[in-house]
């Protein structure tokens, strides 16, 4: 099953965020890998170098790929790896072939007529899913009632942005100061008084916080009995994240958006600075590398948990793999996807249902690329 063009357009997607009134737009990177005999495979997801990845992949793995086996995953990342990259893969390089390994799985489960979790392994045809809701924008009473929104609406696990100060590129991905670090444990011992017990409550610093700050935060945070605090440190250090651990009682979570490298997770197991490995399959490399991110976690007894957004892509590793976990519906990334494409499923009462439709079991609405933007 050869290949016969690989395309990428950027999409500029509207959405909104609950109690915000202007309409938002996130700039996606959407990819399409067709073979010669016309099955089409896609991929869909947001990133900080959104014009490099699309010039890259049309300009340079595209001509790469043609003519290769659509079925032959492994083949793809080496051959363009070797003519692209040779001797690192990180950054826009490892954005743009987890696309489109995702992408070629895509293809491959619709040759089989099975969904892509299946042929992962399908350990899992049921997986608990969590929100990410909590914006640094909402002040303590937009955080309360977004809150109690979505628990009425069924959903039992949440999860908010921390460390994020103030930044004029990206209202998540900030500078804190020690005093919006004092902000945000008082954000979190609100919300946990606001939804009470029985409510799994998660927050992450994004890789923005350093040491001090981390800590700190943890330590005022310890009382609320938190499930996880998400790449707390900044640049997800591994030896940071490992002293972090051992002085805090909520467990650490870290690998997902900008974790390229299966060294990187290696360093966190080794280190023994996790208590939840978070591979995200539009980072770490598709599914391809996604499956052996889980095999070296099963090894060391860690659990997986999804962070860093674009949930019905990585539902189908979690949906795959025995330790697969917790799936993580961003709501940029939730809402992008619904919009876009057909059958694409949600959390009912804190839980998701993987399709069973073949490939990734939800397909590009009609007119899509009139979306895109040059």
């Amino acid at each position: 099953m050869k290949i016969g063009k690989v395309t990428c357009s950027l999409l500029r997607i509207p959405f909104t965020f609950p109690l915000v009134r202007e309409q938002q737009h996130a700039l996606a990177n959407f990819v399409e890998v067709e073979t010669e005999d016309g099955l089409k495979g896609h991929a869909l997801s947001t990133y900080p170098l959104k014009y490099g990845i699309r010039e890259f992949l049309n300009r340079e793995v595209g001509p790469v790929m043609q003519g290769m086996d659509a079925l032959r995953p492994e083949e793809v990342r080496t051959r363009v790896f070797w003519a692209t990259a040779r001797k690192y893969f990180m950054g826009a390089w490892n954005c743009a072939m987890s696309l489109v390994d995702v992408a070629l799985w895509d293809i491959k489960g619709k040759a089989a007529g099975q969904p892509i979790w299946k042929l992962l392994g399908g350990a899992h045809s049921r997986l608990p899913a969590y929100i990410t809701f909590g914006l640094p924008r909402y002040s303590v009473e937009e955080l309360i009632e977004v809150a109690r929104m979505l628990v009425k609406d069924g959903q039992t696990s949440l999860k908010m942005v921390v460390a994020a100060g103030s930044h004029e590129y990206d209202e998540i991905l900030g500078q804190p100061t020690d005093a919006s670090i004092l902000q945000d444990a008082e954000r979190v011992r609100a919300l946990r008084e606001a939804v009470g017990p029985k409510i799994e409550l998660m927050m992450d610093a994004n890789k923005g916080a350093n040491f001090a700050q981390a800590l700190r935060l943890a330590k005022l945070c310890e009382p609320y009995n938190l499930t996880w605090f998400e790449d707390p440190v900044l640049q997800g250090d591994p030896r940071l994240m490992a002293r972090l651990r051992s002085q805090t009682t909520i467990p650490i979570a870290a690998g997902s958006t900008a974790t390229s490298d299966l060294v990187y997770l290696r360093e966190y197991l080794v280190r023994e600075a996790v208590d939840y490995l978070q591979p995200n399959v539009r980072d770490i490399g598709g599914y391809t590398q996604g499956l052996k991110a889980a095999g070296i976690a099963q090894a060391f007894n860690v659990p997986l948990a999804m962070g860093g957004n674009y949930p019905h892509m990585n539902m189908h590793l979690h949906g795959g793999v025995p330790n697969g976990g917790r799936v993580e519906f961003h709501w940029q990334g939730w809402k992008c996807v619904e919009a876009l494409f057909d059958n694409a499923p949600g959390p009912v009462n804190g839980t998701l249902t993987l399709p069973e439709a073949p490939g990734l079991g939800f397909t590009p609405k009609s007119g899509i690329l009139d979306l895109a933007t040059d």
